[in-house]
């Protein structure tokens, strides 16, 4: 793994960041010559999904879902 001092990532981050993007290869960003950092590329893209639509087909409906569930007549504050 590739390392590099801080002072010097700082002034060529954008670089850096492109560079490890683009070689998939991590870096290791250091201070006085200890680690302080690693910089490792995305992972793969998995695609993701909109969330509208994602429960698609997921359910069934069974029934009314219209309808009151139970009968008019039994409901007390329609008795008035």
């Amino acid at each position: 793994m590739e390392e590099v001092a801080i002072s010097e990532f700082k002034a060529k981050c954008l670089a850096m960041l492109e560079r490890v993007r683009r070689t998939q290869k991590p870096l290791r960003v250091t201070r006085f010559g200890k680690p302080v950092a690693e910089i490792v590329p995305p992972s793969p893209d998995t695609g993701q999904k909109q969330w509208i639509g994602s429960m698609k087909d997921t359910m069934e409906i069974m029934g009314d879902i219209v309808s009151p569930i139970i009968d008019e007549k039994d409901i007390e504050a329609l008795r008035d």
